[in-house]
This record gives structure tokens, sequence and C-alpha cells, in this order.
């Protein structure tokens, strides 16, 4: 299977739709409480321009990470499954050669 001639189904979009919204406000939702966690405990400048860098990366890397063209979405999901943004339960719906593929993806 060419992941780049990847045919979705509209049942398999609408999964992949809604696991991706809840990878990314799960990994949001960490990030609010991260920031939250070290603002609170600011006390002087170099703490403030610490949490600006880390949003700046943070910020890149999520950027960059949620991509959902489809010819992409199988790597994407291996990263997020990979990282424990999504769980495989989330993936239900999918075909078994796309669930199959991504597997073997986060073993890399």
């Amino acid at each position: 299977m060419q992941v780049n001639s990847i045919s979705w189904s509209e049942t398999e979009k609408e999964v992949a739709h809604q696991a991706f919204d809840k990878a990314y406000e799960r990994e949001i939702n960490a990030l609010l409480e991260e920031v939250r966690s070290q603002a609170s405990n600011i006390t002087e400048i170099d703490q403030i321009w610490r949490l600006h860098d880390f949003l700046s990366a943070r910020r890149h890397d999520i950027d960059g990470k949620y991509d959902y063209r489809y010819s992409v979405l199988i790597f994407v999901f291996a990263r997020l499954l990979k990282e424990k943004w999504l769980d495989m339960s989330d993936l239900e719906g999918l075909e078994r050669a796309k669930l199959t593929k991504i597997a073997a993806l986060t073993r890399m």
C-alpha cells in the first residue's frame, strides 16, 4: 500500500477527523496546564524569557505535527500514538490495512 495513494472512505474521514481533533485537544490542554504551572512560579525576568522560548518551541512542534492532509495522515497518527496523544481505540473505524500501517510505523 503506497501511503500517498491511500483512499479514505467518508466514514474513515469522519473517524480520522475526530481522532485528529481529540489528539490536538489533549496536547493543547496539557500545554495549557504546563504554561499555567510555569507562569505561576515566575519570579524573575529570565523565567519569562524561558517561558517564551518554551512556547515558541512548542508552537513550532505543534504547528508542524498537526497536518491533516490525507497523504500524510498515516504518519501523523503514528506519531500521535507514539507520543501518547492518541490510543489505537481512537482510530477504530479505519480499515485494517491503515491500522496495520499505523501500528508498524509506531514501532520505528
